[in-house]
């Protein structure tokens, strides 16, 4: 079944609030209600967001967060860089809850974490969606432009 693909410019209202694309929104809930996976959910009223090390932010629904929780609760509390790992992803993740509107509110931590003041771009990455102020986004992929095709000759 396909995910979260394309991409989409939006505004963060002045509460913080960001609406979810509604193509992603009609996406919400399709492959916990079909059944896959071990542990699926039907609740969509919420998200996973988690500010990522390349300083964006990437909003996951709960069945695709299950997944990430398990490998996680895995890893051994006794272990250093195991547990050190799960600090450092539990620190960088908070739930959102979706308005009637299909908003969610951002922190201002967050808003701050990916430097997003007003407008966003979100790319739809098949399993989760990634938040990037667009200037960043800009620079990133200008840095990276030529990339591409030695990525994907080594991965591919």
């Amino acid at each position: 079944m396909a995910g979260f693909i394309g991409k989409e410019k939006h505004a963060v209202d002045e509460k913080g609030r960001l609406m979810i694309p509604v193509r992603f929104r009609r996406k919400f809930g399709q492959e916990a209600s079909s059944g896959i996976g071990e542990a699926a959910y039907e609740n969509t009223d919420g998200l996973y967001i988690m500010k990522a090390p390349d300083r964006s932010l990437e909003l996951y629904e709960p069945f695709i967060w299950n997944g990430i929780r398990k490998a996680l609760s895995a890893l051994s509390d006794f272990n250093p860089e195991e547990r050190l790992l799960k600090t450092l992803m539990y620190e960088s993740l908070e739930t959102v809850e979706i308005d009637r509107q299909g908003r969610v509110a951002l922190s201002r931590e967050f808003l701050e974490h990916a430097g997003i003041s007003k407008d966003v771009v979100i790319i739809g990455a098949d399993t989760k969606m990634i938040i990037w102020d667009p200037e960043r986004l800009a620079a990133v992929l200008e840095e990276s432009a030529g990339r591409f095709v030695s990525l994907a000759g080594r991965y591919f």
